[in-house]
Formats: structure tokens, C-alpha cells, sequence
């Protein structure tokens, strides 16, 4: 497969170019013209490029990329340390921000309901051309800590939670990341828990003020998900090694 072939596959796939964001989506970084073998991954870190030019891979896949609006033009520092071994061992580096997120059948937000096993019933950001804050029903009332403790079962993580442990809660809204920005919006669809990623600490007062329970189950942790699916598409797809690396954090 061509690496431009591939961008062109990944860029209708997602979407890319219709769903605004503050990143470029696509090919960010120019690597041989022929991809036999894929690392994916979360963030593009100097680690997990590192590891894919150990294994010798062709192409990175991942949801954070390197260049953000606003971010300082020139390549040194930090930024070199990243897109130097990309250049060294000729692997190109793809990007997919909000189309990961918002992908309705590999999108971070689709699976994480799915995961947890929360039933989407609507969006709560439905006016917008491409939704992501999801809202849904659990399939029985539980409490705000029971629900903690089988998301962290379940995501391997250690949320935190915001709230009466003991309240019960069945409708539920979400967004992946760092969404924080999206708690009132919940607490208007009249749901009973927001879960994101993580969020500013002011949310702690506008969650307790707005009568809803938050819960910050980790931004890498809750956007493992659509990377992972992505990579498994492409494998199915085309004749090409898909090897997908985490780099976990608490965050």
C-alpha cells in the first residue's frame, strides 16, 4: 500500500476534512512510499516512535499528533526529539484528532459506551454535523460508586469521581479526553453522570453547583479505544501488519 493511498483511505474514512479542529489531520510527517507494517498508538511520544523504528515499521497511527494550532513553528527541543527518528528511519506519522473521536462506528466515544455498557439513546450536542457528547441509559440503576468501580474493572484505571457515591445514577452522558468543557451541557440533558477523560478543577464546584455526578476515568485510558478499532480495520482491509502499543499513564 502507498502511504498516500493510505491517507486518502484514512482521510474519507474519517471524515478528516469536514469535522473543523485545532490539528492538522492526515499525513504529518512523510516516511517511505510503501507500508507493509503499522504501529498505532495513543500520542505520538519520542517513545512510542522510538518503538516503531525498533520494529521497523513503515508507518505511526495516532490520535495526538505533533502539530497543534498555536504550537511554536520551529523543529528543535522537544519537537525535534519526536520527528527526528521519524526522518531517520523514513517512517511517515499519520494524525487523526476529532474524526477519531466522533466516528460512529470506530469513534472513541461510540466504543466507550459500548465498553462500559451504556446504551446510547441520543447525542446531547445533537445540532452539531458531527456529535461526540453521547447520552445514554445503563440497563439498570446503580449507584455513582459501583459504577466507579466497575468502569475502573473494566478500563484498568483508577477514576475519580465527583459526588454522593451512594447516588444512583442510570443516565448517562460522555465525551472522551479532555472534555470537560461539555459538564453543563450534560447536566442540561438532565443526566445523572458526566464521564470524560479529565477536566480543569474548577469542574469540581460547577459539577457539585449543577447537581450531577462527574466522573474522570483518563484521558489516554478512554482513548485507547477508537486507535485500537482503526488499527484492526486496516488490517482487515488491506494485507498489512497492524501492531498496536500502549504507552499507559494516569491521566
Amino acid at each position: 500500500m502507498n502511504n498516500f493511498e493510505l491517507e486518502n483511505f484514512l482521510n474519507e474514512l474519517l471524515r478528516a476534512k469536514q469535522i473543523k479542529d485545532y490539528c492538522f489531520n492526515g499525513l504529518q510527517v512523510q516516511g517511505r512510499s510503501e507500508i507493509t507494517s503499522i504501529v498505532t498508538g495513543v500520542s505520538a511520544s519520542r517513545k512510542l516512535i522510538e518503538a516503531a523504528a525498533d520494529l521497523k515499521a513503515d508507518a505511526v497511527i495516532v490520535h495526538h499528533g505533533l502539530f497543534w494550532k498555536g504550537d511554536a513553528p520551529e523543529i528543535r527541543g522537544l519537537q525535534y526529539g519526536r520527528i527526528a527518528p521519524l526522518i531517520r528511519s523514513d517512517i511517515n506519522l499519520y494524525a487523526y484528532h476529532l474524526p477519531l473521536d466522533a466516528h460512529p462506528e470506530l469513534g472513541n466515544n461510540v466504543l466507550l459506551a459500548r465498553t462500559l455498557g451504556i446504551t446510547r439513546t441520543g447525542w446531547c450536542d445533537a445540532d452539531s454535523d458531527f456529535p461526540m457528547v453521547g447520552l445514554g441509559e445503563l440497563s439498570s440503576e446503580m449507584t455513582a460508586g459501583d459504577f466507579m468501580q466497575r468502569t475502573d474493572a473494566i478500563l484498568s484505571h483508577r477514576s475519580q469521581l465527583v459526588g454522593d457515591p451512594d447516588r444512583p445514577v442510570k443516565k448517562i452522558a460522555w465525551c472522551t479526553g479532555s472534555a470537560g468543557e461539555f459538564l453543563p451541557l450534560a447536566a442540561s440533558c438532565g443526566a445523572d453522570m458526566f464521564i470524560t477523560g479529565e477536566t480543569p478543577e474548577r469542574n469540581v464546584h460547577v459539577a457539585e453547583e449543577l447537581g450531577i455526578c462527574l466522573l474522570t476515568a483518563g484521558h489516554h485510558c478512554t482513548e485507547t479505544l477508537g486507535i485500537r478499532a482503526l488499527g484492526e480495520h486496516i488490517q482487515n482491509q488491506f494485507a498489512t501488519q497492524v501492531r498496536f502499543i500502549d504507552l499507559p499513564n494516569n491521566f
